[in-house]
């Protein structure tokens, strides 16, 4: 690794990088080694999110140029023994699978050295899989809007907002983060008290009940042609076996944009989902906005039942 940073060990022997200066994200892009040593800069607050729980990844094994990139969700063959995996049921209720698990800054090294970005996670852990700890909303501009419409990421800003007030008034707290992509996710740390499909359900009232308000302006809406222009609150992602990239993780977009976890205040002042890149990322320093994030997670029956009170009650 470059940099001066160690190099991870695992089985007691370092974690080799091969072609650490192949550029992964188009000619003069990152390199292999740059997209490494962003792993491991990130890796003390990036594992607080990561351990224990079932990841997927995408690889990219001629860069994003060349195209040809697939997921990869289940442990595969060659994989090294000291790569966590879990199983766990499938989604279909057909059988288990072996899904695999990063828990260590090693297995990050690894990762980036099969050219794996982005890093998507579940919402749940392995020891309880069907009882999630947080709660995403998935905000991104309408469609048809310009990536760097700054109209367009006003909408967001603002739906996210949306959702932090009404999170805020069912006793609950909304962490903003940049995708890296094109919007924003709110993500609620919540007790493990419910499944997954009354996680969904309550999310689906929250994100309900904040279009309602804005109703020309917001939509839940699923199908694309029924939006109408509109923002879709996008709850969907707390369904079981489902994912959400990874705080932190690398986006396979031109620059290498960072899923970044932020401020409400710095919410108000970035241009867009991109504002920090692989290469700008050391910027922040070791600043971590989340790192009170597990501390404060609050129950979600509680919510619930405030959300079913009449309004003008609670």
């Amino acid at each position: 690794m470059s940099g001066g940073r160690r190099a991870p060990r695992a089985g007691g022997s370092v974690v080799e990088l091969h072609h650490p200066d192949k550029e992964l994200f188009g000619k003069g892009g990152v390199t292999k080694r740059e997209l490494a040593d962003h792993y491991l800069h990130a890796a003390p607050m990036m594992l607080r999110h990561l351990r224990g729980r079932p990841i997927a990844v995408q690889r990219w094994p001629h860069g994003i140029e060349d195209g040809g990139g697939f997921f990869v969700k289940n442990r595969q063959p060659g994989t090294p023994d000291w790569v966590h995996s879990a199983r766990v049921p499938r989604e279909s209720g057909d059988g288990d699978a072996d899904v695999l698990v990063c828990d260590d800054s090693a297995t990050l090294a690894w990762l980036a050295d099969q050219d794996a970005f982005p890093l998507h996670m579940w919402l749940s852990r392995i020891d309880r899989p069907r009882r999630p700890d947080r709660i995403v909303f998935d905000l991104d501009p309408p469609e048809g809007a310009a990536p760097d419409d700054p109209a367009a990421f006003d909408a967001v800003r603002a739906a996210a907002r949306d959702i932090r007030a009404e999170l805020d008034d069912l006793g609950l707290i909304g962490y903003p983060m940049t995708t890296g992509s094109r919007g924003v996710h709110v993500v609620c740390p919540i007790r493990r008290e419910i499944d997954t499909d009354d996680a969904k359900d309550f999310a689906r009232a929250v994100a309900e009940r904040v279009a309602a308000r804005r109703s020309g302006e917001l939509t839940v809406e699923q199908r694309k042609d029924r939006r109408r222009g509109r923002l879709f609150v996008d709850y969907l992602r707390n369904g079981y076996a489902q994912l959400a990239v990874a705080p932190y993780a690398v986006r396979a977009a031109p620059d290498a944009p960072v899923a970044t976890p932020i401020t409400w205040e710095e919410l108000g002042a970035i241009p867009g989902s991109r504002a920090w890149t692989v290469r700008t990322f050391g910027r922040r320093a070791s600043a971590d906005p989340w790192k009170d994030f597990a501390r404060r997670s609050r129950s979600p029956r509680a919510a619930m039942r405030r959300l079913r009170e009449p309004a003008g009650q609670g």
